[in-house]
């Protein structure tokens, strides 16, 4: 229906509803069918005039009464209001007499007929146009002004698919009330029998304040269940109209892994950026891709995008320039090899850049097992080529990316990155440049994670593979990761291995699990099948050694360790003889130094 006849409409409805109110208030009032008299049509013909008059003062007939609540009430009030008051001066004017009992009658009809014909619209959408036959029963866990927001916004939409018909909520003060009609069942606890009771089909979780641990509290309730979880989305797109307040999404793992965010010194991160240049190896890797865009957002002067592969420098190259194309920011590609020890002295020279985030590197634990000569040259070699040209260069500040299975290292990829690390902590003590070195641990939705393997399973139908029911790891997010590597260039000082303290480290059996139910399916009907432990895999992983920890943090939820011996002649002889060892022999050798199984002879070393 147009404006005009949407208008028209109720117009027509408002004359009907006025002339019938007073001339019924003249028979109430004085008991007689004679009710059209002169002081009679005098006073519905103000009355009607004024009336209209008023409703489009005050946009009456612009609301839309779907929707009608308090606010259009009030609107109704004042218009029925000051007709009446209008049509009691004119009495006066014309016979010196005001008809107060059929005013005061009159007024009442016409907030009970006016305000019911535009409420009754509402009454038979709700009842009668959105039915509820067809509409998934839901449970909202939340019952504050998120939750409220959501029951209001399902309950007005007619295309909507979620019946809202239970509110949970911790509040006891909240509970056995209703609200908008639906009641507070009771709290967390109570979710499972809540489900079953009500014969639930969709639970939303609408807290947008949750920490990862309550968020977790709530989905293991939720799990217990069979019905589909889905969380409310982020405020901030709600707030920029991104996401409108029923597109609900699934709950992720990485809402229930990881930590609370580490919060940044922006001013110091600053300081080591903003108007800089900045050169990352690996740009196009996972984490060194997400460092890229970490650091944009602290506007750089020129951004160099180093790596091997030119189909993710060219991937990344392109998102920064489209996402950052209304700012100064200089990206430049550059495709090389880090074993290139030329190359990357060509690239430094060339560039300048103030300060190195260095996150290329080979990573997978099993293929570097069977790989290790390519182990060496990328992590090893190439690690410190980009020193040294960087060192050559003048570089500021060089921040490695490390790992938590550097410490107390059994397989190639941690021997391999623990020594790399001895490597940047050597050229500190030889250079101008501070050199550092960022340890943490397993990192979600990198590409060498566990979890897209388990979700490919899953898509398959299962199983799941786990190596070992006790394995366990510890876990963060790609952001929180490269928002660690920035802070730590910042508060670099020369020398130091920095530690995120990770929090609680996370069985890989209950990861797969969650995934599981994550996906809308039971742990019976995918399956979790144990493999046994690869090559180069140990049970738990450390950050930092005994005799590496520094109990005091330097910087909230952030550790840095102690200098341990360094090998370099060792480290030396493995890079200039590795091409004539076999595989075990390579490994042998790497794992040997990497845990300091050395063999007592002349060696360079440093202590400090």
């Amino acid at each position: 229906m147009t404006y005009r006849q949407r208008l028209s409409l109720l117009i027509v409805i408002d004359s009907c509803v006025v002339l019938t109110a007073i001339f019924f208030s003249r028979f109430l009032v004085n008991a007689t069918f004679n009710v059209i008299t002169f002081p009679i049509v005098i006073s519905s013909i103000v009355i009607l005039l004024s009336h209209y008059f008023f409703s489009l003062l005050f946009h009456l007939y612009k609301k839309s009464w779907e929707f009608a609540s308090v606010g259009e009430l009030i609107s109704i009030l004042k218009a029925v209001t000051f007709s009446i008051l209008v049509a009691a001066v004119v009495q006066q004017l014309l016979t010196q007499e005001i008809q107060f009992r059929l005013l005061t009658v009159t007024w009442l009809l016409n907030m009970s007929f006016i305000g019911g014909s535009r409420f009754c619209w509402r009454v038979f959408r709700d009842s009668f146009l959105n039915k509820s036959d067809n509409k998934k029963r839901t449970l909202i866990v939340g019952a504050g002004s998120a939750g409220v927001m959501v029951a209001r916004q399902l309950n007005k939409n007619n295309e909507a698919d979620l019946l809202p018909v239970g509110f949970i909520d911790d509040d006891e003060k909240k509970q056995k009330l209703d609200i908008l009609g639906i009641p507070v069942i009771g709290g967390i606890k109570d979710i499972e029998v809540a489900v079953n009771e009500l014969k639930i089909d969709n639970i939303v979780i609408s807290i947008p304040s949750l920490s990862k641990r309550e968020l977790n509290t709530i989905f293991q309730e939720c799990a217990k269940t069979n019905v589909k979880t889905q969380i409310l989305p982020l405020l901030e797109d709600l707030m920029t109209g991104r996401i409108s307040v029923n597109q609900f999404r699934d709950v992720q793992v990485e809402d229930l892994l990881g930590r609370e965010p580490v919060e940044l010194d922006i001013d110091s991160i600053s300081e080591n950026i903003t108007g800089k240049v900045v050169l990352v190896t690996g740009a196009g890797g996972s984490i060194g891709s997400e460092i890229c865009r970490q650091i944009s957002n602290f506007n750089p002067k020129r951004l160099v995008l180093l790596g091997h592969g030119e189909n993710s420098i060219y991937s990344i190259e392109m998102e920064l320039k489209e996402t950052y194309k209304k700012t100064l920011i200089e990206f430049v590609p550059v495709i090389a090899d880090l074993q290139d020890e030329k190359r990357m002295m060509l690239v430094m020279s060339t560039y300048q850049p103030d300060t190195v985030y260095h996150a290329a590197a080979h990573k997978h634990v099993p293929l570097m097992e069977g790989n290790p000569e390519e182990a060496v040259k990328n992590n090893l070699i190439g690690t410190m080529n980009a020193a040294k040209a960087a060192s050559w260069n003048g570089v500021k500040t060089f921040v490695m990316i490390s790992t938590d299975k550097a410490v107390n290292p059994t397989s190639v990829m941690g021997a391999t990155k623990r020594l790399a690390e001895m490597i940047i902590q050597y050229m500190d003590g030889e250079s101008d440049t501070k050199f550092v070195a960022v340890r943490f641990g397993n990192v979600l939705g990198s590409r060498g994670s566990v979890i897209p393997l388990f979700k490919r399973q899953i898509e398959n139908g299962g199983p799941v593979t786990v190596t070992h029911p006790d394995m366990v790891r510890y876990f963060m997010t790609i952001p929180e990761a490269s928002r660690l590597v920035l802070q730590a260039g910042s508060l670099a000082k020369g020398g130091e291995i920095f530690v995120l303290d990770m929090g609680e480290p996370v069985k890989i059996v209950d990861l797969a699990k969650n995934l599981i139910k994550l996906s809308g399916n039971s742990i019976d009907e995918i399956g979790i099948e144990f493999t046994g432990m690869r090559p180069g895999e140990k049970l738990f992983e450390e950050l930092l050694k005994e005799d590496e920890v520094h109990e005091q943090q330097i910087y909230p939820k952030i550790y840095v360790g102690k200098k341990s011996e360094l090998y370099l002649q060792e480290i030396e002889e493995i890079i200039s003889t590795y091409s004539n060892l076999d595989k075990h022999e390579i490994r042998e050798k790497l794992l040997n130094i990497a845990n300091h199984n050395v063999l007592l002879k002349t060696r360079l070393s440093v202590s400090v």
